[in-house]
C-alpha cells in the first residue's frame, strides 16, 4: 500500500508535470504548423473532403508521438504522463481550432476524448521506451 501512494505522489512531482506540460505545448506547435501546411496544399491542390479528415488524425497521432519523444525527459510512467498529456492536448487544440475558425460552437466528443487520451498513452509508451536515457526500472 505505501508504494502506491509514493506512485501517485511521482506523477504529480515538478518533475513529471513539467514532462506533460511539454509534451502538449511541443504537439500544439507541431500540430498548428502542420494544419497550416496542409491548409496551403488545400488550397493550391484539388483535393477531395474525404481525404481531409484522416490526414487531420494523423497529424494528431504524429503530433502527440512526436511531442512525446521531444518532450518526455524523465523516463518514467511514460502511459500516465502521455494519456494526461493526451487528454489536455485534445483540449486545448478543440479549443484553439474554434477560435480559430471564428466560432466556439464546434463538437468535441467522447470519441476525440478516448482518442487523445489512447493516442497520448501510446505515445508516452513509445517516447519512455526508447532514446539514450531509457531506464529499465
Amino acid at each position: 500500500m505505501k508504494s502506491r501512494k509514493i506512485e501517485l505522489k511521482r506523477i504529480f512531482d515538478k518533475e513529471s508535470l513539467s514532462d506533460i506540460f511539454r509534451m502538449s505545448l511541443i504537439s500544439i506547435i507541431i500540430t498548428l504548423a502542420a494544419v497550416l501546411i496542409f491548409g496551403i496544399i488545400i488550397k493550391f491542390a484539388d483535393v477531395g473532403n474525404g481525404i481531409i479528415m484522416p490526414v487531420n488524425q494523423v497529424i494528431k497521432v504524429f503530433s502527440l508521438l512526436f511531442g512525446a519523444i521531444a518532450g518526455i525527459r524523465c523516463k518514467r510512467q511514460g502511459i500516465l504522463k502521455g494519456a494526461i498529456a493526451g487528454i489536455i492536448y485534445t483540449l486545448i487544440s478543440v479549443f484553439v481550432f474554434l477560435i480559430l475558425g471564428g466560432e466556439l460552437s464546434g463538437s468535441f466528443g467522447f470519441v476525440d476524448a478516448v482518442s487523445g487520451i489512447v493516442m497520448g498513452a501510446v505515445s508516452g509508451i513509445i517516447a519512455v521506451n526508447t532514446g539514450k536515457n531509457k531506464v529499465s526500472a
